[in-house]
């Protein structure tokens, strides 16, 4: 056979994994898996059942309190006890995972097991820890795009992961060749974040042979489960670790159990350090010789965005005010072992002498501090300080940009001084090439012709090098070409930018420029000012100015913040730059490190950078979001590029920026080119779509022509592209005839009758790619999601937004749900108590309405309810509308019949795009 087919595979994997230590069992179905379940958990817990298996009705009182629950509810039960009453009256603890002692599980492995629904689904390969499912393994013959494994998953999920199988955690996808795994979710996953496991040196392991001995060793694999992941509170959702976080804490935490060393962790600025960094902190709370762990951040990081990503970790975390007391407190609750606070709390809290008594004991004890963005310099003067006070501390730093010799801190140190040791490293380059983070396109834009360095302060050709900078016409200049490229930059809005300008004087200016001419852009601008600020001969006080600016932002949003609620303005431009409700905002250094928004895709610069500031800076736009988010826009007004590449290969120990920085328009123009001439040789015209009869040959036609449309929107990124048909080799108008060709062959798909098995139905049609709209079902539920429960008045602004937003909405699929959303936005919105999840609320709203929908449409049309509702399950796994099916269940003549079939058929398919996920 030219390929392995997908059961030789399975039955290679099955082979490796009994050698590696798991039991063969045969699950039939879901039956067998409750009795399965009943004789290991008996097994497990048999220290504690004295002898005593569970009775039939002790097994269903613990099902009871654990089978079909949520994933989030699964996951904080997995890792629970369950309290069971034994037919005797007695008490029992029941334990479902040894989260200790990874080793002392049960494991198991079974194939093929059957559910039968309204459809029947065998799974592959899963993976039973103490009768548990846990792990699922689907598999594709090589030769084939393993991601219709994942789309697989997805439809299990959707319809026959139910019951116990409500606990799986991990799904691993593979065609042999190339293999990954992510966390299980109650929401939809995103291919985005299937990862690839590794070695420590980030060495990429994709074969499936290589993955299993690595990845699915029984010790390996109940700890990935037990240590490394993660039950996010806030999100309600599960997170799995990627291989070189764990690797970074297993590094960490050994150097601190094991030596009174210190060290640092080197990861790239987007690739998670964060979680990293708090994971590590809990395990080392967790260790009897260590007395407490600090986690340091420092105070002006501390913003509302990095509040909720540590609360997501662990609820309550983070203090948020600048009391030192709360921390004293904290330090002396012997139960507190892992405390968050700010480093100036902490230099406070060990030079006030009325906290002498407190702090003094853990002078001697063995304390750990983790230092988070530890590259910078402020934390050097405090950490002598801290160094006097803890004489037995470790330090521990994590940085995307470490300060090397080249980019040392004011006082002549590099974060080795520091720190001592890298204990672990995750470049940029590593971070692209897995798909952590986006590359970068960075355009560089003469504004003027003189021959002029940005970091020369001398007068070159008798020209003052700042009067030209800021000369009135040049910036005016500069606006005109970001207001100029900014929609297409920002696929028509769906993303955000931020404009980083070189002082606060120049970003005024840059404000009054904009303002003044015409656009329809929401641009916002946001600095600190000094209290006693020189007025340096303007006739306004930055301060003023920045008033003045919050009016118009007042205005613009119907808020009403001043500089005298400034932290609460902070706030909310951070909200609306994560959710691009503002299309552009200027910043002269803010926002610049440590800030992460998906919808933010472009970086304007008109300042000098070097190093890690510059890395820092670009790294703002290179977040993973979709499919249209391809790597992050960067349009230098200066000339940066050797600074640019100084600091790409300082960050990516290299000599080549490639990897980094993405290709020129020519070599675009070229890979176009190739593109263009292969979706030819399957449709030399449009019209020849209509001609394609075979599956095989409409699914070489789909992927011929998103590689066009993925080339052609790199090019489109570029500031001088038109679409000139010389050049491209291809009219506009025959281009959106090709893409009408697209949507047509979409169309014809989704609405047909197509069989289970054919080869469109796992296709990943992206039209996502094709659609340039921003108000879309994903960008509404983002805002619902982030409703404020707690300020009524607050909430009744947001909701009018929102409302405003539907009203300009052109998505098909949101223009079904509008009067689904504005009936929750009036009926249920205003009721919401504070803390209760606004996207659960939501949830039950809608499943009521799908309800009476259904209920309402059955009794209309005079079909049985359970018809209806099992047609429309049919049709949401398979596209397959069963018109025989339909037609037995009603009465009437054969014409009304049919009339009423087209009635109920035109129902499904909008009742499943407005209610299906």
């Amino acid at each position: 056979m030219a390929y392995q087919p997908e059961a030789e595979l399975e039955r290679n994997l099955l082979k490796q994994l009994v050698n590696q230590g798991y039991k063969a069992v045969k699950i039939a179905d879901y039956d067998a898996l409750l009795s399965n379940f009943k004789q290991q958990l008996n097994l497990f817990n048999k220290h504690k059942l004295n002898g005593q298996p569970l009775t039939d009705i002790e097994f269903k009182r613990v099902l009871t309190l654990i089978e079909g629950k949520s994933i989030y509810d699964s996951a904080k039960i997995l890792r629970d006890k369950q309290l069971i009453e034994r037919e005797d009256g007695t008490q029992l603890y029941v334990e479902l995972l040894n989260t200790k002692d990874w080793c002392k599980n049960l494991f198991q492995v079974t194939t093929q097991t059957t559910m039968n629904g309204i459809y029947t689904n065998r799974y592959d390969v899963t993976i039973l820890i103490n009768g548990l499912p846990l792990v699922q393994i689907e598999l594709k013959r090589r030769g084939l795009d393993f991601k219709e494994a994942f789309n697989q998953i997805q439809r299990y999920r959707r319809h026959t992961f139910s019951g116990l199988y409500r606990f799986l955690q991990i799904f691993v996808v593979s065609n042999g060749v190339d293999t990954k795994y992510f966390s299980n979710s109650d929401y939809d996953i995103q291919f985005g974040f299937t990862f690839f496991w590794s070695d420590e040196e980030n060495k990429l392991i994709t074969n499936l042979q290589e993955f299993s001995r690595a990845f699915l060793q029984t010790c390996h694999l109940a700890k990935m489960i037990s240590r490394y992941m993660v039950i996010n509170d806030t999100d309600k959702a599960l997170m799995v670790m990627r291989p070189y976080q764990v690797y970074a804490v297993e590094a960490l935490v050994k150097r601190a159990t094991e030596t009174k060393n210190n060290g640092f962790i080197w990861h790239t600025t987007g690739s998670g350090k964060t979680l990293t960094s708090f994971k590590a902190g809990q395990i080392l709370a967790d260790e009897e010789n260590i007395k407490k762990v600090f986690f340091l951040v420092d105070r002006q990081d501390l913003d509302t965005q990095t509040i909720a990503e540590f609360n997501k970790f662990q609820k309550g975390s983070v203090d948020r005010t600048d009391k030192t007391e709360i921390l004293i407190e904290q330090v002396k609750d012997p139960m507190k072992r892992f405390i968050v606070t700010t480093i100036q709390k902490m230099n406070n809290a060990i030079k006030n002498p009325k906290y002498a008594k407190v702090m003094a004991p853990y002078k001697q004890d063995h304390v750990v501090f983790i230092i988070d963005e530890c590259h910078r310099s402020q934390f050097g003067d405090m950490r002598k300080e801290i160094d006097r006070h803890f004489q037995n501390a470790q330090y521990f730093g994590f940085t995307g940009t470490p300060r090397f010799v080249e980019n040392k801190s004011q006082d002549g140190r590099t974060t080795a001084d520091l720190f001592e040791k890298c204990l672990h490293l995750y470049l940029i380059k590593d971070a692209i090439r897995d798909g952590n983070v986006l590359g970068f396109s960075v355009e560089y834009i003469r504004t003027f012709n003189a021959n002029i360095k940005e970091d020369d302060d001398t007068k070159v050709q008798a020209i003052d090098t700042a009067e030209v900078w800021h000369d009135d016409r040049r910036l005016n200049l500069v606006a005109d070409h970001i207001l100029d490229n900014h929609i297409r930059r920002s696929k028509s809005k769906g993303y955000c930018a931020i404009f980083a300008i070189d002082s606060i004087p120049t970003l005024i200016k840059y404000y009054d420029i904009f303002k003044k001419k015409n656009h329809k852009l929401k641009i916002a601008g946001i600095y600190s000012y000094g209290q006693n600020e020189e007025s340096d001969g303007t006739e306004e006080h930055s301060r003023e100015t920045l008033d003045r600016m919050i009016v118009d932002y007042n205005n613009m949003y119907n808020t009403d913040y001043s500089t005298e609620t400034w932290d609460r303005y902070f706030a909310d431009v951070s909200k609306k730059v994560k959710y691009a409700q503002i299309d552009i905002l200027l910043v002269v250094k803010m926002f610049l490190t440590g800030f992460d928004s998906k919808p933010l895709n472009t970086l304007y610069v008109d300042k000098n950078m070097v190093y890690h500031d510059l890395l820092q800076a670009y790294s703002r736009t290179n977040r993973v979001e979709k499919s249209t988010k391809q790597y992050g826009n960067i349009v230098c007004y200066r000339n940066l590029k050797d600074n640019t590449d100084d600091a790409i290969k300082l960050f990516s120990r290299t000599d080549n920026v490639d990897t980094v920085l993405m290709s020129s328009y020519d070599e675009y123009l070229k890979a176009f080119n190739e593109a263009l001439k292969n979706l030819r040789a399957i449709a030399v015209i449009p019209e020849e779509v209509d001609e394609l009869e075979r599956e095989e040959d409409k699914r070489k036609f789909i992927v011929a022509f998103k590689n066009v449309t993925k080339m052609l929107q790199r090019l489109q990124s570029f500031s001088d592209f038109e679409f000139d048909e010389t050049e491209l080799k291809i009219s506009q108008q025959s281009y959106e005839d090709y893409k009408s060709k697209y949507f047509k062959v979409y169309e014809e798909f989704k609405r047909s009758e197509v069989p289970k098995e054919s080869i469109l139905h796992d296709i990943d049609f992206e039209l996502e790619l094709m659609h340039t709209d921003r108000i879309n079902v994903g960008y509404i539920m983002n805002l619902i999601a982030n409703l404020s429960t707690e300020d009524h008045k607050e909430r009744e602004k947001e909701i009018r937004l929102i409302k405003q937003e539907l009203d300009h909405a052109s998505d098909p699929k949101l223009r079904l749900k509008v009067e689904l959303i504005k009936g929750f936005l009036d009926k249920v919105a205003p009721t919401i108590a504070p803390n209760e999840s606004v996207i659960d609320a939501y949830n039950r709203y809608e499943e009521e309405m799908s309800e009476q929908e259904l209920t309402s449409f059955a009794k209309e049309v005079d079909i049985e309810d359970s018809v209806l509702r099992e047609q429309v399950s049919t049709y949401e796994y398979s596209n397959l509308i069963e018109k025989n099916a339909i037609m037995d269940s009603l009465s009437g003549s054969f014409l009304k019949k049919n009339k009423t079939i087209r009635h109920i058929t035109s129902f499904i398919r909008d009742f499943t795009e407005k209610y299906g996920a």
